[in-house]
Order: C-alpha cells, then sequence, then structure tokens
C-alpha cells in the first residue's frame, strides 16, 4: 500500500480526466519525513530508496557577492544583501575581531561599520589565534598576527608563554619578541627562545644550503691562478678556455693556458664584516642578518665579523656559532650613529683587498655625517669591497635616507633592498669583485 503526497503545483488539465503536475525544472524538491502519512511506515526500511542532498553550486554572481560581503564586512552600509552562514560566517568574525575598528579609535565604530575586538583578556586572544589558523593559510595567519599587534596593541599579551604558544612564528613576530626582550619576565624568556630558534632553524634550513654552494664557487673562482701545479689544474675550465686550440688531426685540445687552484684554498681567503643597524624598523633585516652570519661563519674559507648598533656598538662575532644567542645580543630600538659603527669595523680590518664591509641600514644617521661617508671612501680607496643594504628583508625598499644613499652611490657604494634569497648573489659577486646584481628600485617601492 502506497501513498502519494499532494504536490501544491499540480493544475488539472480541462481536456483530461487525469491531474497533471507541472516541474519547475530549476527546483529540487526534498520531501520531509514528517510529511508522509504513517501508513507509509509499514513499508520495509530496507525497500526504501534515500533521496541524495543535492547542494547547488553558487553561480559566479553569488560567490562575487559573497567575497564582497566577507570583504566589507556587512551591515546596512555593505549593500551586497548577501547573508553568511556556517563556515564563512566564521570567517568573517575572525576578520571583524581584528579589522572591524579604525586603527586607534578605542573600539567605536564610526558611520555604522562593524566593530568588534579581541578584548583584552589572553584566552579571548588565543581562542581567536585558533580561529584563524583553521579558516586561513599559514602566510596569511601570520600577516593578521602582525596586524593584531600592531592595530590592537597586542605586544604586552606576548609576554605570557601561554600566548607564546598559540601564535604562528616568522621573522616578523621574532622582531616583535627581540624589541621586547628587556621586559620579558624570565618565565617568558625560555619560551620566547624556544619561538625563535624554530623561526631560526627554518631560515638555516632554507638558506645555508645555496649559500653556501653559492660562495664556496665564487671563493674558488677568486684563488684561480693562471700557472698552477698539474694536480691544481681545473681541467674542466681549461679545456673551455682552450676549444679554440683544437687540432682535428691530432683529436686533441692544445693548452695555451692552464686554469687551476691556488694553494690558498685550505686557509682564510676573505674576511667578511656585517654591520647591522638595529634600530626598530630594521628588525626583519637583523633577523635574517644574524642567520646569514652564523652560516658564513661556518665556512672556514672566510672569516666572519658581525657588529651590530644603535647609538653605541656591540661586537658579537663570538656568539656566530649561535644565531639565537646573536639575536638576544640585540637591543631593537634607539638612535643610529653609523659613523661610530663603521669606524670600530674600519679599525678591525687587516687585509682590506681581502675584505667585504656589508652595512645594512636605513642610513638615517645620527651620528657625522660626513665623517662616515669620508670612512666609507677611504675604506674603498684601500680596496675593500662595499655594499650598502637598505634591507634584507622580504618587504622591498624601506624608508630611507635618500640624501645618503645618493652620496654613496657617488662614491661607487651604491644602496639597495636585497631579499634573502638574493644576498648569497651580492656576496659572490662582491667577493669576485664584479659588477653587484642590483635590483630595480622602482620595483621595490
Amino acid at each position: 500500500m502506497t501513498s502519494t503526497t499532494p504536490d501544491p503545483t499540480a493544475t488539472t488539465d480541462p481536456a483530461a480526466t487525469t491531474p497533471t503536475a507541472t516541474t519547475d525544472p530549476t527546483t529540487t524538491t526534498t520531501t520531509d519525513p514528517a510529511s508522509v502519512p504513517a501508513a507509509s511506515a509499514s513499508v520495509p526500511a530496507a525497500s526504501a530508496t534515500p533521496t541524495p542532498t543535492v547542494t547547488p553550486t553558487p553561480t559566479p554572481e553569488a560567490e562575487r557577492l559573497r567575497r564582497w560581503r566577507l570583504v566589507l564586512g556587512g551591515g546596512g552600509a555593505d549593500g551586497t544583501g548577501c547573508e553568511l552562514r556556517g563556515r564563512d560566517a566564521a570567517m568573517d568574525g575572525a576578520l571583524t575581531s581584528l579589522y572591524g575598528r579604525e586603527k586607534g579609535s578605542g573600539g567605536k565604530a564610526p558611520g555604522g561599520r562593524r566593530a568588534a575586538g579581541l578584548g583584552a583578556s589572553a584566552p579571548g586572544v588565543a581562542r581567536w589565534l585558533g580561529d584563524i589558523r583553521t579558516y586561513f593559510p599559514s602566510s596569511v595567519v601570520q600577516v593578521m598576527q602582525r596586524d593584531a599587534i600592531d592595530r590592537l596593541g597586542l605586544s604586552a599579551l606576548l609576554l605570557e608563554p601561554e600566548m607564546l604558544e598559540a601564535v604562528e612564528a616568522d621573522v616578523h613576530l621574532v622582531g616583535t619578541l627581540l624589541s621586547l626582550n628587556k621586559v620579558m619576565p624570565e618565565t617568558t624568556k625560555e619560551t620566547a627562545r624556544a619561538v625563535v630558534r624554530k623561526v631560526v632553524e627554518q631560515l638555516e634550513k632554507k638558506l645555508a644550503q645555496r649559500t653556501r654552494a653559492t660562495l664556496t664557487g665564487a671563493l674558488d673562482r677568486s684563488a684561480r691562478i693562471s700557472r698552477p701545479r698539474h694536480r691544481d689544474i681545473d681541467w674542466d675550465r681549461t679545456i673551455r678556455a682552450n676549444l679554440k686550440n683544437y687540432l682535428p688531426e691530432y683529436r686533441t685540445v692544445v693548452p695555451e693556458r692552464l686554469i687551476g687552484y691556488g694553494r690558498a684554498a685550505q686557509s682564510v681567503k676573505k674576511e667578511v664584516v656585517l654591520c647591522i643597524d638595529q634600530s626598530g624598523s630594521m628588525a626583519a633585516s637583523v633577523v635574517y642578518a644574524s642567520v646569514f652570519g652564523a652560516v658564513l661563519a661556518s665556512m672556514r674559507a672566510l672569516d666572519t665579523r658581525l657588529v651590530v648598533f644603535d647609538a653605541a656598538v656591540v661586537d658579537l662575532t663570538d656568539q656566530l656559532d649561535d644565531p639565537v644567542d646573536v639575536l638576544f645580543g640585540t637591543q631593537l630600538g634607539g638612535g643610529t650613529d653609523i659613523n661610530r659603527a663603521l669606524a670600530y669595523c674600519q679599525s678591525r680590518i687587516t687585509r682590506p683587498t681581502e675584505t667585504v664591509v656589508v652595512l645594512i641600514s636605513d642610513l638615517y644617521e645620527g651620528g657625522i655625517r660626513d665623517e662616515m661617508l669620508k670612512r666609507v671612501a677611504a675604506m674603498k680607496a684601500s680596496g675593500v669591497q662595499f655594499v650598502t643594504l637598505l634591507a634584507l628583508s622580504d618587504e622591498g625598499a624601506p624608508a630611507y635616507d635618500r640624501d645618503h644613499a645618493a652620496a654613496l652611490a657617488a662614491l661607487g657604494a651604491p644602496a639597495f633592498a636585497c631579499t634573502p634569497d638574493l644576498f648569497p648573489d651580492v656576496m659572490a659577486a662582491a667577493i669576485e669583485k664584479r659588477p653587484l646584481p642590483i635590483p630595480d628600485m622602482a620595483e621595490q617601492r
């Protein structure tokens, strides 16, 4: 025995005695079990055919409105008429907590715009951190964390170990922790070191192999000589250099010019001095420079020195075996005295023609400008390869003193921003005394 549920869209055809149901092809009808008469309950469950649930695919227009709704944040002013549910509503809540108010507005939302916040409690922030890790990829999470620290003043909460364990660690977070180092309680310092070490190890894994390979090749090429002993001949390069002397009748190459390696390969051949501005704006550069400093120090053919400065100068060379110690030896913030830092570096140079000095600074000099330029000119005149990096980070060129940058360029030491991926090539060019691979500054702005 079967029963049917009347279709409210059914109509009667005047020309026939049988009711004819008209079906809207754009409508998917599902049957509510509660609406089925009790008589149908006698049908065995095994004979029932389940009706699959069909989730309609959103149209391009609906998806566009959904995305705009997430961007605009809702309220009466968004104009989309799109209602968010489920996961979309949760994502919107996480975005609202961070971007729902103007920076420094004190939580008020002018003009009826959405307003919320993470609150002042660590549990509320911890929940928010968990939410954004659920709904967004790691790269986006790192940006949102950075914005939260900047917009909502969450730096103080990072002094709590529980909060540090919840965040997504990256270079910028390390920079923030270093700036809080002097006010960080002892109960938090070990957790902070663990977070910093995690980031440093990730950077070393990413950067060390290519850096060593690139610089080893540059060091080998800089040590090649034209009259090598037999066991020091670089046969591959010698053959390529003499292919024009190939004798077909003898099927051989006559090597008019031999290329080989010098005997200095087992001793220190180059000295590198990293001179790093530790003012607050250079936080990411300090992190990357410390990692590179440790990598360079691990190469036996290089004698590496690392100097950080603000208004004072600190030599951290003896800590280069552990970049985490180097980072916690810095003190982000304070003034800037480039001239004093360069004077110290200049006093430590013993072999100018075999030395590369890398100044990493935004060039906002608080010391004596003319003296700074004279020191750079003197170092270059003595044979030092001088490199000026406005930043060593992925963000491109920061704000910097353009007059000082132009003055250095006039001395033959052009200033430019450098990404971590480009740094090994810059160092290789400096070691080989060839033109630096300077990126287009227009693209970095």
